[in-house]
C-alpha cells in the first residue's frame, strides 16, 4: 500500500478537502444546471450516443494529475501481470463449438493489474475515485439515478500496467461501463481501439465479433489517449484492446468502476486470472451465485 505522503498539500486536511479536484474552469461539474454545464452534458451525452466512448481531455487540475503520475508510478511494480492466453470473455474454451469460434479464438494477454487493496486510502488516485462531485457529474451523464461504487475490493479501483512488448487483447467489461485517465503514456503504440456496442444484453453477435478477431477492422474505432485525459466507455458491449506498447516507457492507466446497483463483484474466476488471487467476499459470491442483469459471457 502506498505510504501517506506529508508533502501531499501544504494545507491543512479540512482545507485541503475544499480544493476541487477537476479543471472546473474547463468542466464546469459543480454547476450543471448552468448553461455550461447543460452544454457539458449534452456533449458528452451525445458522445456516448453515436460511438459508447466520451473524452475528457485534461479533466482534472494539472497539480493532481502529477500526484496520480507518481502514484501509479510507485504502485506499478505490484502490478499482477498476465502473460497468458485469452480469449475475449476471459474464459475456457468451448470444445462443442467450432475452432474459428469467438469463444475458441485465444490471444497473447500480457498486461498487469495493481488491485484496489493496494491502493491506500490517502491517495489522489482515491481521492478521485471517490469524489462527489465527480459521481454526481458521471450519473447525470450516463442518466443513473445513485451511482455506486464497485464493491469489489480488488477489481473497483485498478491500475492497468503495460509494460514495453505487452498488449492487452479483444476482451469486454465485467461493469457496463468504465471510467479510467491514463496517467502515462507509452513511446509507441498503446492505442485503444473499439467496437462500439458490438453486442447487446440480448445478443453475442458472435459472427460480428468473429470477424474482427479475424483482423476485419471496419467497425473498429481508434483513440490516442493523453495523460489526464478521462474516458467513460460502455464497456460491456464494446468489444476493445490496448495495442502492443512500444519503446521504453510503460503505459500506465487508472480505472474507476461504478454501477448501477450496489454490490458489484467481479467473478472469482474471472478476479484470479486477471490479479492471481481473489478476496474472501469473492470465494462467497463464487458460493452464492454471481448476480448480473444479463445473460452475456464475461
Amino acid at each position: 500500500m502506498l505510504a501517506n505522503d506529508s508533502s501531499v498539500s501544504p494545507q491543512p486536511a479540512a482545507s485541503h478537502q475544499e480544493v476541487p479536484v477537476v479543471d472546473l474552469d474547463s468542466y464546469p461539474i459543480d454547476r450543471l444546471d448552468s448553461p455550461e454545464g447543460q452544454s457539458l452534458l449534452r456533449r458528452i451525452r451525445g458522445e456516448l450516443a453515436q460511438s459508447g466512448c466520451a473524452i475528457l481531455r485534461g479533466f482534472v487540475r494539472e497539480d493532481l494529475l502529477s500526484r496520480i503520475r507518481q502514484e501509479s508510478d510507485e504502485l506499478a511494480p505490484q502490478a499482477h501481470i498476465n502473460d497468458t492466453q485469452t480469449n475475449p470473455y476471459s474464459s475456457d474454451g468451448d470444445p462443442s463449438l467450432p475452432a474459428d469460434h469467438p469463444r475458441n479464438i485465444f490471444m497473447d494477454r500480457s498486461n498487469g493489474f495493481v488491485g484496489g487493496d493496494l491502493i491506500g486510502s490517502e491517495t489522489a488516485i482515491r481521492r478521485l475515485y471517490h469524489d462527489e462531485s465527480v459521481k454526481d457529474f458521471l450519473a447525470r451523464v450516463l442518466d443513473i439515478d445513485e451511482l455506486h461504487e464497485y464493491a469489489d475490493p480488488l477489481g473497483g479501483l485498478v491500475i492497468n500496467v503495460l509494460k514495453p512488448g505487452c498488449q492487452h487483447p479483444w476482451h469486454y467489461d465485467t461493469n457496463e461501463f468504465v471510467v479510467s485517465m491514463l496517467t502515462k503514456e507509452p513511446e509507441g503504440g498503446g492505442l485503444f481501439e473499439y467496437c462500439p456496442q458490438i453486442r447487446s444484453p440480448e445478443s453475442e453477435n458472435y459472427e460480428e465479433v468473429g470477424r474482427v478477431l479475424q483482423g476485419d477492422s471496419t467497425p473498429v474505432h481508434t483513440l490516442q489517449l493523453r495523460p489526464g485525459d478521462l474516458q467513460i466507455f460502455y464497456g460491456r458491449y464494446s468489444l476493445h484492446r490496448v495495442s502492443r506498447v512500444e519503446g521504453e516507457q510503460d503505459r500506465h492507466t487508472v480505472i474507476f468502476s461504478y454501477a448501477r446497483e450496489p454490490g458489484m463483484i467481479g467473478r472469482a474466476e474471472r478476479t484470479r486470472r486477471i490479479f492471481g488471487r481473489v478476496a474472501p467476499i469473492h470465494e462467497q459470491q463464487a458460493s452464492e451465485g454471481p448476480a448480473r442483469s444479463d445473460k452475456l459471457q464475461d
